[in-house]
């Protein structure tokens, strides 16, 4: 039995709809509410920020990608725990996450089950 009445609520960020989709039905399954963004600038411009528990995103996205998005987070809300995934394992040869904070990583494809675990491992602090 959960000791959470609700879950948390999660942005997730991800230019391909399809991932989008999945996970918001595979978030929405364990009784979390999920806000969808296709792209990190509309994170920023939805307002928010202050209303999440956790964010989830894609590395890999046009514009703003999300070591970028991380960063712009963690200026405003340091403290909020952030996912990011990727589809592309070359991406983090290219970018250094050096300076980038606290975040878990899972790489593409992943198990829902241990992105749940992840997730409702904020509760406890275990985040990073």
């Amino acid at each position: 039995m959960n000791d959470r009445p609700l879950g948390y609520r999660v942005a997730v960020v991800d230019d391909d709809q399809r991932i989008l989709e999945s996970l918001k039905n595979l978030l929405e399954s364990a009784d979390h509410a999920v806000r969808p963004f296709a792209s990190a600038t509309a994170l920023l411009d939805s307002g928010c920020l202050p209303e999440i528990d956790c964010l989830i995103s894609d590395i890999g996205m046009p514009g703003m990608d999300g070591f970028q998005l991380l960063r712009a987070v963690q200026a405003v809300r340091p403290e909020l725990p952030v996912i990011l995934i990727t589809g592309h394992a070359d991406l983090l040869n290219q970018m250094s996450p050096v300076g980038l904070g606290e975040y878990r990583l899972f790489k593409k494809p992943f198990d829902g089950e241990e992105l749940l675990t992840a997730i409702n491992d904020i509760g406890n602090g275990q985040v990073a």
